[in-house]
């Protein structure tokens, strides 16, 4: 019993301090070193971990002694770090976009839309279909679309008359299909030369106009094809477009995979900048991706939304083979 309660003290102890270190670590930003950068990513299992390891270690500590005690405090320090990131992703807090019940808003300034990476190697175009007919958002924007996908995507153009279709091999392919026209589109790359984002103006059946900016801005982390490791900076394409927002003239939705989990610091710096909303805060986590781990899950994929618009629903849509959900959210635009 003693040898167990020792390997526990231990244990906790290493693992505490390895976490503890985690924590601090991710408080660094702006940074081209890619692996504090994904820092951000873990904070929920992080926190979790710590817990675990805090509960370990006092049952099994038994001496109350000055490294003891400031150890404690490391540990509660770090837990408290990281819930401050995860608590507005939790039902805890108000929302910065309001709540409206579809009967409180006319049918005609409501409208849905649905994000979708499909990663590129996926094969099971079908499921993706089916669950496309079955929610029947008005608007669809599927990401990491080459020439394939998009073929075979070929069924949504007669229900979506609407489309902007920008097919690549480099995982960074773009499609946006829509029920309600669309005016003064534009495919503009903006940190990356192949790496595009679809910029467009949506007419609902009210009359009303919105825009919307299709993002699927590059990861911080090392990968054969566009990424921005090394790059110290926040991500650019993001603050582009935070910096057109706060230009805006109409209602503005900006969505997309960001890459990103909601709590980074460029995710908040750009909420900030661009005066929009996410439609996770006061809600929950929604986690997009990683669909093939039932552990390591972020919500990567974002709706970020300007003071006009109000929430009807939120949901995560069943896996189709991608490592990311399918993201739906319906929104209304109140006279």
């Amino acid at each position: 019993m003693k040898t167990a309660k020792k390997t526990i003290f231990y244990f906790s102890l290493v693992a505490g301090t390895l976490l503890i270190l985690v924590t601090l670590l991710s408080l660094i930003y702006n940074v081209g070193l890619w692996y504090l950068k994904v820092l951000d990513f873990p904070r929920v299992q992080v926190l979790l971990g710590l817990l675990l390891l805090l509960l370990l270690f006092v049952a099994s500590n038994h001496r109350w002694k000055l490294p003891s005690v400031l150890f404690l405090a490391g540990l509660l320090a770090s837990i408290a770090l990281q819930a401050y990131f995860i608590l507005p992703y939790t039902p805890l807090v108000g929302t910065t976009v309001a709540s409206v019940a579809p009967a409180a808003v006319e049918k005609d300034r409501r409208f849905s839309l649905l994000l979708a990476n499909v990663w590129m190697k996926n094969r099971q175009v079908e499921t993706l279909l089916s669950i496309i007919q079955q929610s029947d958002p008005d608007i669809v924007l599927v990401m990491e679309t080459d020439k394939w996908w998009i073929a075979r995507l070929a069924p949504l153009r007669k229900e979506y008359p609407y489309q902007v279709e920008y097919p690549l091999d480099n995982t960074y392919g773009m499609a946006l299909y829509s029920r309600m026209p669309l005016e003064s589109t534009q495919v503009r790359f903006l940190a990356h030369q192949t790496v595009p984002s679809i910029h467009t103006k949506v007419i609902l059946d009210a009359g009303a106009v919105f825009t919307l900016h299709a993002m699927h801005p590059v990861p911080p982390k090392p990968s054969k094809y566009p990424d921005n490791v090394g790059d110290g900076e926040n991500e650019v394409a993001l603050l582009k477009v935070g910096k057109m927002v706060q230009q805006r003239q109409t209602p503005t939705i900006v969505a997309g995979d960001f890459n990103d989990v909601s709590w980074s610091n460029t995710s908040r710096l750009f909420g900030v900048k661009s005066r929009l909303g996410n439609v996770r805060i006061g809600r929950g986590l929604y986690n997009s991706f990683d669909a093939t781990s039932n552990i390591l899950r972020w919500p990567l994929d974002q709706i970020f939304v300007s003071e006009e618009f109000r929430l009807v629903e939120l949901r995560r849509l069943p896996d189709f083979g991608s490592d990311h959900f399918p993201f739906y959210a319906e929104l209304a635009l109140p006279e």
